[in-house]
């Protein structure tokens, strides 16, 4: 059970809609929980493993788990330290990455330090506030949410600061990025600093399983005694290698965690040890 030390379920927040929600609901079937079927639905209770889920806006969510209305939640780094909430970042979860960059007319900034007196537009004021006060430079920052491209035609803005995945609707706008990138986002777990509920470090722990489990494959081979040692170099698995005698005299059976990223050269250096038999199986959780 994931409850609280005082036995109420753990109130976790989940984004309702928008690039995060999909592959949180994802995440969260994969750690166990029973997530909503109707995408109208805003609580969902999972009495078995004892949390209740509230669906929010994704912008919202630091901010209830800050005040303490809710234990812990799902959010964007973006959005918890562009809404200065009370919350901090508990776990990375490796979804939902981007990257925010300045972007002016082609040609006219090459560098944050000449956006000294520049009028910035942008939907993460306090993202881009916090960037420049870092930096000294005294800016003018206008938010605005929707297409902020368009402000530096209307005349609204000199330099506007978004989120940058190819750059092709800047390069339509008639713009280009410059200068070193503002933030490295991407979906987090958040909770209000000193906040370590029984139920809260249960949540961490199967998303940290999961997490893992994603990152990593089970490799099974066979190999003669001979090149054991080497091949275990090869794959000294998390703590340690599983190495079994088989029928086969004078062959062994070894059984590793090995990472994902990789996985098929490995096999091809097992394979010029003498393994055989090699073999990949996905991971659907841990714990370590």
């Amino acid at each position: 059970m994931s409850t609280t030390t005082e036995g109420v379920p753990l109130r976790i927040a989940v984004p309702n809609k928008g690039s995060l929600s999909l592959s949180a609901t994802e995440i969260l079937r994969e750690c166990g929980y029973r997530q909503r079927d109707d995408t109208k639905q805003l609580t969902l209770s999972d009495v078995e493993n004892g949390v209740e889920f509230f669906y929010l806006r994704p912008r919202d969510i630091a901010l209830y788990v800050g005040e303490g209305t809710l234990d812990i939640g799902i959010t964007g780094r973006d959005l918890l330290l562009d809404s200065g909430a009370k919350a901090e970042e508990l776990l990375a979860l490796g979804f939902g990455r981007s990257r925010f960059r300045f972007a002016g007319p082609i040609g006219r900034f090459t560098s944050v330090e000449e956006l000294q007196g520049a009028r910035i537009a942008t939907s993460y004021t306090g993202v881009v506030g916090a960037f420049l006060a870092e930096r000294g430079i005294e800016a003018t920052v206008t938010r605005l949410d929707g297409a902020v491209e368009s402000s530096i035609a209307l005349g609204v803005a000199d330099v506007v600061a978004d989120v940058v995945e190819t750059g092709s609707t800047l390069r339509q706008a008639g713009l280009e990025t410059f200068g070193e990138p503002i933030l490295e986002s991407e979906a987090v777990l958040v909770t209000r600093p000193g906040h370590r509920a029984d139920g809260s470090e249960i949540f961490r722990r199967r998303l940290q399983g999961v997490l893992m489990a994603r990152s990593y494959v089970m490799m099974d081979y066979d190999i003669e005694d001979a090149h054991v040692d080497a091949a275990v170099a090869l794959t000294p698995g998390i703590e340690s290698p599983t190495v079994l005698p088989l029928h086969k005299d004078g062959w062994v059976a070894v059984r590793a965690m090995v990472p994902r990223a990789g996985a098929q050269r490995l096999m091809d250096e097992l394979w010029s040890l003498g393994a055989r038999g090699i073999l990949t199986t996905d991971i659907h959780a841990c714990r370590l």
